[in-house]
């Protein structure tokens, strides 16, 4: 995809989130979520570094999930039946995952606990 426009390039990778919400539930659950995290740090008058923090923390969720899935979709094109090396591949990505998530956790509980 060389020499592509930039707003082309913009408009894959819009298409790649787009298409992480539809397809994947999880995508779905962490954005309801977001919109949430949001909602109570307007709520509780949040000072900027707070919405800094938990900004990054949510992002890095969000990019893992999406990395997991585009690793679990080449995966399944590559090689649709069972094998050790794509289980072991899929299982990383979703701990990457999984450890966002905690990182994202730790931020909000630090924020409730300040």
């Amino acid at each position: 995809m060389k020499g592509q426009t930039l707003f082309r390039r913009f408009g894959y990778a819009f298409n790649g989130i787009i298409t992480a919400f539809r397809r994947e539930r999880s995508m779905r659950v962490h954005g309801i979520a977001t919109l949430g995290v949001f909602a109570f740090l307007a709520a509780t008058g949040a000072p900027l570094l707070w919405w800094v923090l938990v900004t990054l923390a949510v992002g890095l969720v969000l990019v893992a999930e999406m990395a997991n899935t585009a690793i679990e979709t080449l995966a399944d094109l590559l090689h649709p039946g069972q094998h050790p090396e794509i289980g072991v591949a899929k299982d990383v990505a979703a701990g990457a995952v999984l450890i966002a998530t905690i990182v994202a956790v730790a931020v909000g509980l630090a924020y409730l606990l300040r």
